[in-house]
This record gives C-alpha cells, structure tokens and sequence, in this order.
C-alpha cells in the first residue's frame, strides 16, 4: 500500500503542475493578440484612404465647427447691403459734359479725393457773372474811398461822397446775388475756382470708403437726376431679414446672431440686431429686421443673397453646428469625414440634433474649432460605401 500512495501523489502533483503552466508563461496569450488585432482593425474601419491622384480630380473643402447662441430662436432669409449711414451717391448738381475720371470701381478712396472732372456752360456763366460782379464792387469800394477822402478835406460835396457809397453797396448786392447764382447750381464758389477752365469743377468723395459703382463715361452728358458714383464703407454691411411678425417682435434689439451666405457655403458670420422695423408688410405679414455684419476681409457684397439664425430672447447653452453637407447618412447611422493629411480621412460618428437653414446642430462626436470636409463628404460617403459592398479596403 505504500508504494500505491506513494504513486498517487506524484501523479496529482504532475496534474496540477500542468494547470498552473498558462499563467507563468509570457509572451504568448491568444486572447490578448486577438484583442489587439480587434483594435487595430477598428482603427482601420474608421480611416478613409484617397489614392493622391484621385484625390486631386476631387474637389474637397473644409469648414470649422462652429457655435452659436443656443436657445430658442428664428432662421430668416434676406439680402445683404450696404451701411447707409455710410454711403453715398455722388451725382453732378447741373447738366455737365464728362471731361477726366479719376476714381475706378473698387478702388479706396478719401473724403475730397477726386473722382470726375466735369464742364457745364451754365457754370461758366454764373463763374463770369459773379467776377464781373466782384470787380465792379471793387472798382466802386475804391471810388467811394477816394470820395470820402476828397469830402473829408471838402474838395467834393457831402451828396457825392453819399452816391459814390450807395453805388459800391449795390455793387457788393450784386457779388452777392452772384455767388447765390452759383451756389443755386450746387457747386461753392471754392471749388468752381479749383477748374481749369471757367467751366470746369471736379467732384470730391464725400466720404471715405469704396467705389462700389461707377456710372460715367469720359464724352458723356451728366444728368443731375443719375448717380456718377456709388461710394461707401464696406468694412461693416447690413443684412435685411423678414421674420414673421410673431417672430419679430421677440426678437431682442442688440441681440448677436449668425449669418451664412449662399456664396460662401460653410462660413458664418456673427451678426448683431441693429434695427426691428415699425410696420408690418400687410401682403407677407413679416416684419423687416437688420442685421449688421463686419466685413473685415472684404469677402462679403451687397446684394448677395443670405440667411440668418436670431435668437428670440435670452440665448441659452451654446449649440455646435456644422453646414448640412457636412453630415452624411450610412447605414449605421451620421458620420463626419475629418481631414487628416496624405489623403486620409477620419470617419467619425456623430449625434444631429436640429435642421437649421444651412447648418445643423451637432449634439455629440464633434468639438467647436474641428475641421470637417464639406463639399466632397459625399463622395467619401461613397467610397465607404463601395468599400463595403466589396469588402476591400479603402484605397485606390
């Protein structure tokens, strides 16, 4: 019996032996590599490689992800224009022939620069009439000192003295109703002096800012009823909505918006409410609002066509957004391609909140600042697809 017992015992000390080898054994762990070759191919899926050449036959352009006041608020459609308060049209005060330009559309100018140099008859007229004018009332203001010269060591009569003073008042009369003749033709003796010819005046800038337009034509008849020049301010335009009335009058004067253009597709601009009109249009039932946009970068025109998003009282937490384009359906659900450099692209699903004209808002997976692909996520979303349906990887 005891070499039986002893036998058992070393046969139960082998066994365990065996059981316990796995956990002292390194460098070998099956579950563990196909843990790691899981992960590397979840990075793979998420990844969207362009071969370089194709990608130079796309066209792929990239927006910021964005934040803007969140809360309760109204997307209205409008046009943009410019500052008013800023503006001007310059127009010749008479009938004048176009001599010299010199201010062109698009170029800076300063308040008194000249932009056109022009000729009217009728100013050469009211220039003459108002010379001749002044040298008689100069010719008769000598005369009467001389009278009264001569009446002090009464060499002439009291009564002489006394017409030779009435004759040079009604000569200072007549420089007067002169000069209110040229006046009456808009343009002051001062610049009416500045022409090369008595028939000559150049319009000024009356403002600083830029030639938005320009209607003359060297050899053309001005006409006073026609702007020459359109001239403003572009660093600062306003953008005219139309809310609903039930809409408008929630809206808070002063109140920050965001504006995005057709032009100019993944771009928003900050905005701000600087005027809610008085009077409801009766035939669309909205109410005028305008916004005021800087234009630091001159990127924006007047008359470009945009919407906006206005907050209809107190803003709350902020909300992300990204331009519509830039979130695409697949079968699994909303994705956004993030550019990653080399032709590669991050596919990287995200939660879509509200639909908002242009824009949506992004309630999880992207951060404000990102850069998502906008124009060309469609044809990414393709090739994820195709990728897919034939089980190959994303390259080309």
């Amino acid at each position: 019996m005891k070499p039986l017992h002893i036998f058992l015992v070393c046969l139960l000390g082998v066994c365990a032996c065996k059981r316990e080898t796995p956990h002292h054994e390194e460098g070998h762990d099956p579950e563990r590599e196909t843990q790691a070759h899981d992960h590397r191919e979840g990075e793979e899926e998420t990844l969207v490689h362009i071969d370089p050449e194709m990608l130079r036959d796309l066209r792929i352009t990239t927006a910021p992800v964005q934040q803007r006041p969140g809360g309760e608020g109204v997307t209205a459609l409008g046009e943009l224009g410019v500052n008013e308060n800023a503006y001007a049209e310059v127009a010749s005060p008479i009938p004048a022939r176009v001599l010299s330009l010199q201010a062109s559309p698009g170029q800076q100018v300063k308040k008194g620069q000249p932009l056109v140099e022009l000729q009217s008859p009728e100013l050469g007229r009211a220039r003459a009439a108002l010379q001749a004018a002044q040298a008689r009332a100069g010719a008769a203001r000598q005369a009467a000192e001389r009278k009264r010269t001569l009446g002090a060591e009464r060499i002439v009569a009291a009564k002489d003295v006394q017409a030779a003073e009435a004759e040079a008042a009604a000569a200072e009369a007549e420089v007067a109703a002169a000069r209110s003749e040229l006046l009456a033709l808009g343009v002051d003796e001062q610049e009416a002096a500045r022409g090369r010819a008595a028939a000559a005046f150049t319009l000024r800038s009356p403002l600083d800012g830029t030639v938005i337009e320009r209607g003359a034509v060297v050899g053309q008849v001005a006409d006073p009823s026609r702007a020459l020049f359109h001239i403003g301010d572009l660093s600062r335009l306003w953008l005219t909505v139309h809310a609903f009335e039930r809409d408008a009058v929630r809206i808070p004067l002063g109140a920050s918006a965001r504006a995005s253009f057709a032009a100019l597709p993944g771009r928003d601009f900050a905005a701000k409410v600087g005027f809610i009109g008085q009077r409801v249009d009766p035939a669309s039932r909205t109410i005028p609002v305008r916004l005021e946009v800087d234009n630091p970068d001159g990127l924006l025109r007047p008359g470009m066509s945009a919407s906006a998003f206005i907050p209809l009282g107190d803003s709350g937490t902020p909300m992300t957004t990204v331009p519509a384009a830039a979130l695409q359906r697949l079968e699994d659900g909303w994705f956004a391609f993030l550019p990653k450099g080399d032709g590669t692209f991050e596919r990287r699903a995200v939660g879509r909140g509200r639909t908002l004209t242009g824009d949506v808002e992004v309630l999880s997976g992207l951060k404000a600042g990102e850069l998502v692909v906008v124009e060309g996520a469609f044809l990414l979303k393709a090739e994820v697809e195709k990728s897919r349906g034939g089980g190959e990887r994303h390259e080309h």
